[in-house]
């Protein structure tokens, strides 16, 4: 009986962390101060100059975005909105249409943006051994295809040139597809002096270290930080503060750079040919940079050369994640039980693509899980039919001992050895539901495409908690009679607890996504019909041991009739 008691401690835990974590809900702590240009500015080489517009000094923050004399080019596609501006001839902004901010909103959920309280940009460009920071060109445009409408199936672009201080020309073409989250950079250098021009380019992401999704106990499986892929050390992630004591400096070929969150990533994928350093910073004052640099670029007189990048910014999209580059998918955090949950989560595609719903896809998903753990459940509530059948002897039992638990407690091992009963089955449908309980939560946490996802009636959002708390006191009472059904502890105190398990799970529920809960509530309806059958059929002589002596062993058979 000690394990139940550990199990029993331990639910009790986890109903406490959650609480804490509704109180945290509730009485959020005070948001971060917004940032001000003066605590942008970063003196350092390599580093953080974040925002070309961010200058050393005191500047308002309303200073922050660039400034006005930067033409802002908007370019939207299906898929994509992007503004550019001129001024560093750099992505300002990007929101994505298809993902509305909130439920039943129109706006569309911001990603990139040069905000005070939420920065987070993307830089590329040449720089020289004698620049502190990456050339902030002040650009022209050439050509502005980009705006077209939205169901136009061809490529557009956006062409942009401009002069650097060593004399060379710099084109800056940004390429944009249909039904496409990537965006295609292409540089042309083109030296018309009588000098060899040599530098550096690099490409970097800077954000500051406040994640788009509240912290907490529910959500703690939600990754908010970098991460990058070699083809020798394959993905590291690495968390914010992590990367101000241990910053990343290595020389990687055909890899990318990324800053994952909930739901959407950005990331960079340099061409495969070069050899790029990437590198890593960190702002006291919440500014962190991930970047990558090639270090030898050269340009002879009268010559010119090309470079070709490409950026993705948006959803976390299996597919075209690994479309965009090398496994960039790994991106989508399923813990440890991936191998359970992305067979879990590309089966519920499977079916949303015939019934067009996710809820009534985890309630078939549910029913293909019970299905397949059917002979195990049922072999389970055998044992638990049989304890149950017990229950009278385990009474005369505890009249005969009264308060000698010891004995009580070898006595009570004997009966359940010489009637071939386990109590601790019992545990056995919730403990081999855990695994695929925690996978499924990652897939509710981390799949996009369950984001603001409906169901019916009033649940609109499965990845959220059920407003009206129906679902969790539907599982509790499905959870009441399962316990009924079981067989009761022997121990007074134990059997109390055991009572309050149903209470205990359901306010340990009421916080949970509504899909998660929503497959809890289904599993239990078909475990609790399921163990109803089988107690009343082996209650009735639908099942019916017997000792047959063979070979000097003892066998045990089901499924005769007493006659």
């Amino acid at each position: 009986m000690k394990y139940t008691r550990y199990f029993l401690y331990g639910a009790l835990l986890v109903v406490c962390l959650s609480l804490w974590n509704a109180w945290q809900r509730e009485y959020p702590p005070a948001p971060a101060p917004a940032v001000t240009a003066a605590a942008l500015s970063i003196p350092s080489a390599v580093a953080q100059q974040p925002h070309p517009a961010v200058l050393s000094g005191s500047v308002k923050p309303s200073a922050l975005p660039f400034p006005k004399k930067g033409k802002i080019i908007h370019i939207k596609t299906d898929v994509l909105n992007v503004d550019i501006n001129t001024l560093g001839g750099n992505i300002v902004k990007v929101t994505l249409p298809k993902y509305p901010q909130k439920l039943h909103s129109d706006k569309p959920y911001l990603l990139l943006n040069v905000n005070p309280n939420t920065f987070y940009v993307v830089q590329s460009g040449f720089s020289t051994a004698n620049d502190k920071d990456i050339q902030q060109l002040d650009y022209r445009v050439v050509l502005d295809s980009a705006v077209k409408p939205q169901n136009d199936t061809s490529q557009s672009a956006v062409i942009l040139k401009a002069k650097n201080k060593e004399g060379l020309s710099v084109t800056k073409t940004f390429t944009f597809k249909p039904n496409s989250y990537a965006v295609g950079i292409a540089y042309t250098l083109h030296n018309p002096t009588s000098k060899t021009w040599q530098g550096s380019y690099t490409m970097r992401l800077m954000r500051m270290n406040i994640p788009p999704l509240k912290k907490g106990f529910l959500h703690m499986g939600s990754f908010f930080g970098a991460a990058i892929w070699s083809p020798e050390e394959k993905y590291k992630s690495f968390a914010f503060k992590k990367l101000a004591e241990n910053p990343i400096q290595k020389n990687i070929k055909s890899g990318w750079a990324a800053i994952v969150q909930h739901y959407f990533v950005s990331a960079w994928r340099p061409d495969l040919a070069n050899t790029y350093h990437y590198y890593s910073q960190a702002n006291p004052n919440g500014i962190y940079t991930i970047g990558l640099t090639d270090p030898s670029v050269t340009v002879q007189p009268n010559q010119s050369i090309s470079k070709t990048v490409k950026f993705y910014a948006g959803p976390k999209l299996a597919k075209r994640l690994n479309n965009f580059a090398p496994h960039l998918s790994l991106a989508i955090h399923y813990g440890i039980l991936w191998p359970i949950a992305i067979p879990i989560l590309e089966l519920m595609k499977f079916i949303f693509g015939f019934i067009g719903n996710w809820g009534w896809s985890i309630i078939i998903v549910t029913i293909i899980i019970k299905v397949l753990f059917y002979k195990l459940s049922e072999t389970t509530y055998k044992s638990m039919a049989a304890s149950r059948k017990l229950q009278p002897k385990i009474k005369q039992l505890k009249e005969r001992y009264g308060s000698d638990k010891q004995g009580m407690s070898k006595a009570l091992m004997e009966l359940y050895k010489k009637e071939k009963a386990n109590p601790l089955m019992g545990c056995l449908p919730t403990l081999i539901q855990i695994p695929v309980f925690i996978a499924l939560y990652y897939v509710l946490l981390e799949s996009v495409e369950l984001r603001q996802a409906p169901f019916i009636f009033w649940i609109h959002d499965l990845s959220v908690k059920d407003p009206y708390y129906v679902l969790p006191i539907l599982m509790g009472i499905t959870y009441y009679f399962i316990q009924k059904l079981s067989p009761t502890s022997p121990d007074p105190t134990q059997a109390k607890v055991m009572a309050l398990l149903p209470v205990i799970m359901t306010v340990f529920f009421l916080w949970f996504p509504a899909g998660l809960v929503l497959y809890w509530v289904v599993n239990n309806l078909l475990s609790l019909l399921q163990q109803w059958y089988i107690t009343q059929k082996y209650e009735h002589g639908g099942y019916q041991t017997s000792k047959v002596k063979s070979s000097g062993q003892k066998k045990r058979s089901y499924g005769k009739r007493k006659r």
